[in-house]
């Protein structure tokens, strides 16, 4: 068991004397410059969020993703339109109950009994408080999108990066295997 420990442990310190050993290119001090002319801006997201905080859509338009500021604004208007619509027949169905009440019979619904009239509320109400909730995940979906995304604008997407489909003969078997190699070019 020692033995292992302390060829794990040479195996690590030669390597690291190798990594130490090595000369700085001027391909190298190259690659360090271009990587260190892009801004990352931590706050970036932050910005993009309280963006579409206060007006939704502004934070895709601050991240320049102007595509989505209309399916921001359907996804939140048609949300809000059907909680206006299951509002306003609530409003009737209770409305209508209440002069049912009072001993009116004169109302919109004068072919429903009191039963109906309470489900109707209920069926109404429940479609209402539903769209309120789709309208608020609506809301909060479209602070996250534009956090994240501005987020994912700043790493680091070049060429030198990339991930290839590669096919190599079994030796054994003598079938074609298939991979995935992940490449990184100095």
């Amino acid at each position: 068991m020692n033995k292992i420990v302390s060829i794990v442990l040479f195996l690590f310190i030669i390597g690291n004397v190798t990594v130490f050993a090595q000369r700085k290119t001027e391909a190298t001090l190259v690659a360090k410059d271009t990587l260190k002319s892009i801004d990352i801006d931590p706050l970036t997201p932050a910005k993009a969020a309280f963006y579409s905080a206060i007006l939704p859509g502004l934070g895709q338009a601050y991240n320049k993703k102007y595509w989505k500021i209309p399916i921001v604004y359907a996804a939140m208007g048609t949300s809000l339109y059907f909680y206006i619509d299951n509002n306003k027949k609530y409003n009737q169905y209770r409305d209508a109950y209440k002069r049912r009440l009072e001993g009116f019979t004169d109302d919109d619904f004068a072919y429903l009994d009191n039963s109906r009239l309470i489900a109707g509320q209920k069926f109404y109400q429940r479609n209402r408080d539903l769209s309120a909730l789709i309208t608020l995940g609506f809301y909060a979906l479209n602070i996250i999108d534009a956090n994240v995304d501005a987020a994912l604008i700043q790493f680091n997407v070049n060429e030198k990066l990339s991930v290839n489909p590669f096919i190599y003969p079994n030796d054994v078997t003598l079938k074609t295997n298939v991979g995935l190699t992940f490449n990184y070019n100095f």
